[in-house]
């Protein structure tokens, strides 16, 4: 499983114009689904994001979690969620990428969903796009921070 994971102003996700999920300040996960992820990766990639210390305390230093802003304001801290199997992507040969590392997506869309109750586990706030649609997700990268998370690397 892979997770684009940006520190955010403010980000919302839409299909057709409709707003499907947004958050006003927190971050946007981008999250892609390999064939051979378990339920244990969305389980340790949901546990990582949430207390994954990239926000500034009182010092500037990036030393707050995303649950530790939770705690002192639960509106300004929240996750959007928003399913790319691009991130799959193998380039290496060619022009054109192969998705053959991209799980099914059925199998994808329940993991997906899987770790949006995972996260919703840990206290936070999820939003979320729509699974397989084509969106449009703005936001405002605060930092810039970015930071990409792969379970197959732990």
């Amino acid at each position: 499983m892979k997770a684009v994971v940006q520190r955010v102003m403010d980000a919302s996700v839409s299909v057709h114009g409709v707003v499907k999920g947004s958050v006003s300040h927190g971050l946007l996960v981008y999250l892609g689904v390999a064939h051979d992820d378990t339920e244990s990766d969305a389980d340790w990639l949901s546990e990582k994001i949430a207390y994954l210390r990239i926000f500034d305390d009182d010092d500037g230093r990036m030393n707050l979690s995303l649950k530790d802003l939770s705690s002192i304001d639960k509106e300004k801290a929240s996750l959007l969620a928003v399913s790319q199997f691009t991130l799959l992507a193998d380039a290496r040969k060619g022009r054109r990428p192969s998705w053959n590392g991209a799980a099914p997506p059925e199998k994808a869309k329940q993991l997906y969903e899987y770790f949006i109750n995972a996260v919703q586990k840990t206290g936070l706030v999820c939003e979320s796009g729509e699974f397989q649609a084509h969106m449009m997700v703005k936001y405002t990268n605060d930092g810039p921070v970015t930071i990409i998370l792969d379970t197959k690397e732990i």
